[in-house]
């Protein structure tokens, strides 16, 4: 099916038809052909119309996928062998890293010579499928200094593979029969479920954790407790599935949240209680915007409950805005689980040129220091502040946490009911307006209403998305803009936010009046103007 250029309501029916049973495929083929994450769909309307400035200025805004597009002038430069000069562009950018308080000079720093050029003939052949050990030398390196490990990390624990996808797609498959489940808290990463089981038939056990805040020790919205995963165990085990391994993701995403050291050990308790593998998601670990909080890593703990069923992944897709590169390590003292994952190497290796880019990218600690990390958690810092005070100026709640690309809001009071097709509903409201969020049904959030919005997107686009979401004319949002609920607080807002944008396409927007009417923009200005 070829869908071209269509609207979003037409790119939707594009992809239901592709739903249809092949009679080419097998049975599991036409399994892996219907299955359609939330998180994927999304992505791949949001990619067929695709918004660009020039090109398509009435495409898909992506606020939706978890990427890092704040930084792109400082990787593409380091890995092409462009100087540094000054930094491009203007926005937040470049705004929020001047006035991050560094004192180095920006003037004339060549950060790359040829090193991100030179390519051996070795790189040009097949790799130990483990990854290079050069590359493995240099991430266990990197590992012992970020995550302050008490000891030097080890090369040979090391397993590089193409995206952390992967990593978790084959470590299922060594550790799991096709049926078996791993216990994992919610919300979580929804593509997760797709990683364990399109290949493997490996099945998610949900342990679903509480919105609301309760009593005792249950001070946090989500908050993760042993108790939740005790209950998913057991009532598993009552269903006859054998439990292999529990999921932990710290940095949480879709919560932005940073687990204690105390926390994570507790799982890690509770996983050697039971004889289950931990697997310790950290690609987000060194995102932390915060400067009041702090990450420990699991590797940097002094003492592992379990070493040997404990598997701490990290990749370079997020801490390094190089989701394209596709990097994505391991680390764990098991050999077995090392040897099998050796024995998949081959479907997920990483290219010979890629590795040698990445493993001279970890070794340049002063380039990461003192250039990449200071100048992408100012811009990270920036953008989360602008997207959290246009939430607390619509008086959307959201989770104020200090770590991700994220914000997780709740639109529960925009649902007219307490259901999932109403969240979904009001998903492809936003996406029908042409901007991709992502629902809570996307991370398998029992409670229906929370949407994570990402924020690590360029000024302009971020602006305009936001613009989207504020003035959003979906009918799913009109109670907030009815005679009811529309008092003068509400309309000074709304006035304030119509005449503080820079429309750079104003016949394409409508937005919804006071009474529920649809005008053009000058129109609704003028409407503003007299409030």
């Amino acid at each position: 099916v070829h869908c071209g250029k269509r609207s979003s309501r037409e790119l939707l029916r594009c992809s239901a038809a592709r739903l249809a049973q092949s009679n080419f495929l097998s049975r599991r083929g036409n399994g892996i052909l219907q299955h359609r994450g939330i998180l994927q769909e999304g992505y791949n309307l949001c990619h067929e119309d695709k918004y660009d400035a020039s090109a398509n200025p009435s495409g898909i805004i992506n606020m939706g996928t978890s990427e890092n597009k704040l930084c792109d002038d400082l990787m593409s430069k380091r890995v092409s062998g462009a100087p540094l000069g000054f930094l491009r562009g203007g926005g937040w950018c470049c705004r929020a890293f001047l006035i991050s308080s560094l004192s180095f000079s920006l003037s004339g720093v060549q950060l790359m010579q040829a090193d991100m050029l030179h390519v051996e003939p070795a790189l040009l052949q097949y790799p130990d499928w483990k990854g290079h050990r050069f590359l493995r030398e240099e991430v266990a390196r990197f590992l012992s200094h970020y995550c302050k490990s008490p000891m030097p990390l080890q090369a040979d624990n090391v397993v590089v593979m193409n995206g952390c996808g992967s990593l978790f797609s084959c470590i299922a498959a060594v550790l799991c029969d096709p049926g078996d489940g791993m216990l994992i808290p919610t919300p979580f990463y929804g593509a997760i479920t797709e990683d364990v089981q399109l290949y493997s038939g490996v099945r998610l056990v949900h342990a679903p954790l509480d919105c609301q805040v309760g009593p005792g020790h249950h001070r946090r919205p989500f908050q993760l407790r042993v108790e939740k995963l005790q209950e998913a165990l057991e009532e598993a085990t009552r269903e006859g599935v054998t439990v292999r391994a529990v999921i932990v993701l710290n940095p949480h995403n879709p919560l932005g949240e940073i687990y204690s050291p105390q926390e994570v050990t507790d799982v890690l308790e509770f996983a050697k209680r039971h004889g289950l593998h931990a697997i310790v998601d950290e690609v987000y670990m060194l995102t932390v915007f915060d400067p009041s909080a702090e990450f420990r890593s699991v590797l940097g703990l002094s003492r592992l409950p379990d070493a040997q069923r404990t598997h701490v992944l990290w990749g370079i897709s997020k801490d390094f805005a190089a989701a394209g590169m596709r990097v994505g390590t391991v680390y764990s003292h098991n050999k077995d689980l090392v040897a099998a994952l050796d024995q998949m190497g081959f479907l997920h290796g990483v290219p010979g040129p890629t590795q040698h880019q990445v493993a001279r990218l970890l070794r340049d600690r002063e380039w990461m220091d003192r250039h990449f990390l200071p100048a992408n958690l100012a811009r990270l810092r920036a953008a989360h502040g602008y997207v959290a005070g246009e939430l607390r100026d619509l008086g959307v709640p959201y989770l104020h946490r200090p770590a991700g690309f994220f914000i997780w809001a709740d639109f529960r009071k925009y649902l007219p009911e307490n259901t999932f097709q109403a969240e979904m509903a009001l998903w492809r409201c936003f996406l029908k307006h042409k901007v991709l969020l992502s629902c809570g049904r996307a991370f398998w959030c029992s409670t229906p209403g929370w949407f994570r919005i990402v924020f690590s997107e360029r000024e302009p686009s971020l602006r305009l998305g936001q613009r989207d979401i504020s003035l959003s004319p979906c009918p799913c949002l009109r109670p907030s803009l009815s005679h009811s609920a529309c008092d003068a607080r509400v309309r000074r807002l709304l006035a304030q936010a119509a005449q503080s944008w820079l429309f750079e396409d104003e016949a394409r927007f409508r937005f919804l009046t006071f009474d529920g009417v649809f005008v053009s923009f000058p129109t609704f200005l003028s409407l503003s103007q007299r409030v």
